[in-house]
């Protein structure tokens, strides 16, 4: 079975408006190309700092915004992510923290909901000089993997990259394709987007999705290089524009056959 995914690379800005007709556009180039699956990144409907108590104050409305996108469009969608108040269970995330939430949408609903796990508290050699994401986000604790007529999608979010155990994680529950929604900054970008993307492949030999932010948001410089990369860490498309849609035929039958070939799960010792 040979299924079309794609990514999109976006530059998104602080005005929620602006950011869902550039959503609207990427996914009719998406749907051009005959693809069953677009991938947004992190952030992707309002990147702005200290805006996200005010973002998640309408996650419900957004929500149904995107499950209507997908169905008028009849795509699926992993929606990047979007700030949350409340939790998987429905309870208010106390402290005056949100989540981080990515959405896995069909076209007839939202199937599933990721809430990043691995906050970036890190100091950074760039304009903004250091990030406390847990200041203002609570983490996830659950790996989340969902099936799609297209195979199963293990759900990850930007710097969860940098941690193996949770793709290994996820390929143990069934994952063959991992989405990665991303807002990578310049500088650590530039070291290791394309490396981790290219190592959790390799890992879990599974078809990895990064989609991206680019540019500038504010004082805060992203990356960008959106990219898709097979079962064996080969890049098979990469984004080169603030605004674009890259896509690839997935073909489960071959990673099967690279998987039968190579066990990699098998063989693990040390988990």
């Amino acid at each position: 079975m040979n299924i079309k995914l794609s990514v999109a690379q976006m530059s998104s800005q602080d005005s929620i408006e602006d950011n869902f007709q550039h959503v609207e556009h990427l996914i009719q180039q998406s749907v051009a190309t005959g693809a069953s699956l677009l991938v947004l990144p992190e952030n992707f409907v309002c990147f702005a700092a200290g805006r996200q108590h005010e973002t998640a104050a309408q996650f419900e409305v957004i929500q149904q915004r995107l499950e209507h996108l997908a169905h008028q469009y009849n795509i699926w969608l992993i929606a990047g992510t979007l700030p949350c108040p409340f939790r998987p269970n429905g309870t208010s995330v106390p402290n005056g923290r949100v989540r981080t939430t990515s959405l896995c949408i069909s076209p007839e609903k939202t199937e599933a909901r990721y809430d990043k796990i691995h906050l970036f508290d890190v100091n950074v050699s760039d304009h903004v000089g250091g990030y406390q994401e847990s200041t203002y986000f609570e983490p996830g604790d659950t790996p989340v993997t969902v099936s799609t007529p297209f195979g199963t999608l293990g759900l990850m979010v930007c710097y969860d990259l940098r941690f193996p155990e949770l793709a290994l994680a996820l390929r143990q529950q069934g994952a063959q394709i991992l989405t990665a929604p991303a807002a990578f900054t310049y500088p650590t970008g530039q070291m290791h987007w394309q490396i981790l993307l290219q190592a959790r492949a390799i890992d879990t030999q599974c078809y990895v999705l990064g989609a991206a932010q680019d540019g500038w948001h504010g004082q805060r410089q992203t990356w960008g290089h959106s990219a898709i990369v097979d079962s064996q860490g080969h890049v098979l498309s990469r984004a080169t524009k603030p605004y674009q849609v890259i896509t690839h035929t997935f073909d489960l039958e071959e990673q099967e056959r690279i998987r039968s070939a190579m066990p990699l799960i098998q063989h693990r010792r040390l988990t």
